[in-house]
């Protein structure tokens, strides 16, 4: 479905983009993960047809995006880090504008919005100012006009960001859903989110490519011995003997949780599951109950950092010059006061009053 090829891009004399390849299946959720300034953004708006790139190709269903621009485009739906919204609209207006855009047909066009809003869960915010919504809300917004004309491609800039853990939980669910039925890739560095939300994930730093696996297979790279953690009512001394009965125990670190022992046991990998079972076997032998017994899972967090060898940062990322940035950055400001957002992203919570635009259809 999406192709890339030696993709570079300069800004003057830095190199934003470095000669970055790789290609993403159909139906595939994929993950976009770097630090701040390693060409996350500049790589999406290049494939969205916003950027032009120094050199390379990208091809959307078999069409390349810098040769046949519009065939590729209908082909994808594209939310950047801000979302392009009118704030001064309400998502049924906004949304049949973009639909009009989009050119969908006057007929369907209706049922299209209704669609949209009915997937992304805004059914009920239809009538009211974009601006008087909370963030997760406009979140949603933003997400809905990436489905009108139902583009095979959806790619997401940073969609959970400066959202609340509620917040975050609802669009990751909505994410989930749209890779039932699109091709997803979406921008993050918060690496716990991609982690949950994605089939495979490409890890970019310094305008390189790293690494583009599935989620597994990056932990096996960097986890080649396999970590066990099991909890006991057996005394340090105890468990000792026992490890020391079963071969292919290469490490254990012992420390003490809710008066229980924890142990932290590096194994060969090829004899993992025989391992657990000796240790229930050998515990229980002794009279010793084994209350946890399970592998350790790799955190994405420290496959990152051995990846890019640095600490994520939180500066504003370089390579982002807002001159290079689509016109929608130009829309209104968000301008929200602190009593307009709600921890719950309740609608219902908001004025009941407030103002909605006159001639709206219920």
């Amino acid at each position: 479905m999406i192709e890339v090829n030696n993709l570079t891009k300069f800004y003057g004399d830095h190199k934003a983009v470095d000669n970055i390849s790789f290609s993403v299946k159909d139906g595939t959720v994929c993950g976009f993960c770097g630090p701040n300034g390693a060409g996350k953004s500049t790589t999406m708006n290049i494939m969205t047809g916003c950027l032009s790139a120094t050199s390379g190709t990208v091809t959307i269903g078999g069409y390349d995006i810098f040769e046949h621009p519009m065939e590729a485009k209908k082909l994808i739906g594209y939310l950047p880090e801000q979302p392009p919204l009118y704030l001064e609209e309400t998502p049924r207006e906004y949304l049949r504008f973009i639909a009009e855009a989009k050119k969908v047909p006057r007929e369907r066009l209706a049922d299209e919005v209704e669609r949209v809003m009915k997937e992304t869960q805004i059914s009920d915010v239809a009538d009211r100012l974009i601006k008087n919504l909370s963030k997760g809300y406009k979140q949603r917004v933003g997400i809905a006009q990436t489905l009108l004309g139902s583009p095979k491609v959806i790619i997401l800039d940073e969609p959970t960001v400066g959202l609340d853990p509620i917040q975050v939980v609802e669009i990751r669910d909505l994410i989930k859903n749209l890779g039932k039925r699109h091709t997803v890739i979406l921008s993050s560095h918060i690496l716990s989110e991609v982690q949950q939300m994605c089939d495979e994930i490409i890890i970019i730093a310094n305008g390189k490519l790293i690494a583009y696996d599935t989620t597994e297979n990056l932990e096996k790279q960097l986890q080649p011995k396999v970590m066990l953690e099991i909890q006991t009512d057996a005394t340090k001394e105890e468990s000792e003997g026992v490890l020391g009965q079963i071969e292919g125990i290469e490490n254990a670190e012992y420390s003490e949780e809710d008066g229980l022992l924890k142990v932290l046991i590096t194994t060969v990998p090829d004899r993992e599951l025989e391992i657990r079972k000796l240790l229930s076997r050998k515990f229980a032998a002794i009279d010793r109950a084994v209350l946890k017994n399970d592998k350790v899972k790799a955190n994405l967090e420290e496959i990152f950092i051995e990846l890019t060898h640095a600490e994520p940062e939180t500066h504003e990322d370089p390579d982002e010059d807002p001159d290079e940035e689509p016109d929608w950055e130009e829309v209104e400001p968000d301008e929200e006061t602190p009593g307009e957002e709600t921890d719950e992203d309740d609608p219902g919570d908001e004025d009941p009053d407030e103002e909605k635009r006159e001639g709206d259809e219920p």
